[in-house]
This record gives C-alpha cells, sequence and structure tokens, in this order.
C-alpha cells in the first residue's frame, strides 16, 4: 500500500544569488520543512562552517538559504552531497514507513 506519493522525482527550483568555491547563496522554492532537513544535514558535514537560511514570509514557498565550506570541497560540492544524501534518507524512511 502506498500511502504518499513523496519520493516522486521533483526538481527544485534555485536560482543562485552569489557563488565562489567557498560560498553560495541562492535562493529556492521551498518551505522550512525542506530547509530544515536540508540545514541539519549539511552541518552534519565537517568542511561546512555555516549553513543556514531565511524564509522571508510564511505564506510564501520561497527561502534564501546561505552555505560556507572550508577545506577542499566547494560549496557547490557540498551542497550535492547534503541533496543526496537528504534523498536516501527520505527513500529509507518511506521503504520502512510501507514495510510496517
Amino acid at each position: 500500500m502506498t500511502v504518499l506519493k513523496l519520493l516522486e522525482e521533483k526538481k527544485l527550483n534555485i536560482t543562485i544569488v552569489k557563488e565562489n568555491e567557498k560560498e553560495i547563496k541562492f535562493e529556492l522554492d521551498e518551505t522550512h520543512t525542506f530547509c530544515n532537513l536540508l540545514q541539519k544535514i549539511l552541518l552534519e558535514d565537517e568542511n561546512v562552517e555555516i549553513a543556514g537560511y531565511d524564509a522571508p514570509h510564511p505564506l510564501f514557498k520561497k527561502a534564501v538559504f546561505y552555505i560556507r565550506v572550508s577545506g577542499k570541497e566547494t560549496a557547490r560540492e557540498a551542497l550535492r552531497k547534503a541533496l543526496k544524501k537528504l534523498k536516501s534518507q527520505t527513500e529509507e524512511f518511506m521503504k520502512k514507513f510501507e514495510a510496517s
């Protein structure tokens, strides 16, 4: 039984505001739910110094995210790695949920 179709391929609408090797600032069309999860996963990465976001208005699905890294990987690489990890964790959760 499939209760929710949460894992449908969904493209994130991301607009890069500022980027260099160590920093990236971007806007995305997401709410606190997604941004909180992404921030938590980013902060688990030892190369990430800062990961935070601002959602200017609770009624609008828009957030501004900022990431700064140290070390060898770029901010964009840290973002990609975090998104892959978030997707993997979500898929694992859904497998366990549907099996219960």
